[in-house]
């Protein structure tokens, strides 16, 4: 049982809740995650299953696709719709809505033009992220401020899908390590108004879509039945060119030992991304059957591999 799990994680739980409710539904222990989602968030969650567990650092840094809607008018304390409000912006009439029905398309458009690109983004204090080894939300819990440190992070491109009154949907695409909470935190200052998110869906964590989702409701119906679903290991980090050992090579893979380019198949007509010299450092090991042994750096222009991390 090894591969990736897509789950369309359900709202208001969080990820390691998924993780648990899979591993009892699988009936094995060896399931993480790659990188959580917030618990008012829902959408593509990858879990990685067995030996794809030793995969998890390449899958972690790939870039995410959101859908958020956010609320203007109003900011938290969470800078989401789970905290306690800290700042209002009251209109003619005392509401939120009426205060910031002015803020039209092209202040938006605008604002988020600030955003785009490369730039430093402070992570909400409730966050993950630690501090002495300690997550921020813990320290936020207990009355304690934490100073999170601005981190680098990519915004690879925004799409205003809706601006209805008060209520602002964005579908963005963003590096690893981006915050969406801090996003429409930071927005509603720029637009004087305060916003925090309100709803939150993840459509894609690198090339894991929700078109390869199921609920959790279905896996755990399914249970053991559901590792059918799994996503194969040589598929996983396909973004890897693969070489095809021979039987010798993939008895060395499997020991960890180098391996020569004599160990390797030689290419098909088709088979370009087979070549061992002059391709990338990194590619994937596959046995002659397709599966995958092991990842393997290429160190030295002679062409030889060396497993860094062994599967089969």
């Amino acid at each position: 049982m090894h591969g990736v799990l897509v789950v369309d994680k359900p709202a208001d739980i969080t990820s390691h809740d998924v993780v648990v409710r899979v591993r009892r539904a699988l009936g094995t222990r060896a399931v993480g995650h790659t990188g959580t989602l917030d618990p008012i968030a829902t959408g593509v969650l990858p879990l990685v299953v067995g030996k794809a567990t030793r995969l998890a650092r390449f899958l972690a840094g790939r870039e995410k696709e959101y859908l958020v809607q956010i609320q203007l008018g109003r900011a938290t304390d969470t800078y989401d719709r789970a905290g306690r409000p800290t700042a209002i912006r009251e209109g003619a009439s005392g509401g939120a809505a009426e205060g910031t029905r002015a803020i039209g398309r092209i202040a938006v458009e605008q604002a988020l033009r600030e955003f785009s690109g490369t730039f430093l983004q402070a992570p909400p204090p409730f966050s993950a992220k630690k501090i002495r080894g300690t997550p921020a939300h813990r320290l936020a819990r207990n009355g304690q401020a934490p100073m999170l440190s601005p981190v680098s992070v990519t915004l690879h491109d925004v799409d205003l899908v809706a601006l209805e009154d008060d209520r602002l949907t964005l579908r963005v695409v963003t590096s690893a390590g981006f915050y969406v909470r801090s996003l429409a935190h930071d927005l509603g200052q720029r637009l004087g108004c305060g916003a925090h998110v309100r709803e939150l869906r993840r459509l894609r964590s690198g090339r894991f879509t929700l078109a390869q989702a199921a609920t959790l409701d279905l896996i755990e119906a399914e249970g053991p039945e559901g590792a059918r679903r799994l996503i194969p290991l040589a598929q996983v980090v396909s973004e890897f060119p693969a070489v095809v050992l021979t039987a010798a090579g993939t008895r060395r893979a499997r020991q960890g030992n180098p391996v020569s380019p004599s160990d390797v198949r030689p290419p098909g007509p088709a088979d370009t991304e087979t070549q061992v010299e002059g391709g990338p450092v990194r590619l994937r090991l596959l046995d002659e059957s397709g599966e995958l042994v092991a990842i393997a750096e290429r160190r030295e222009a002679s062409g030889v591999l060396h497993p860094t991390i062994v599967l089969g």
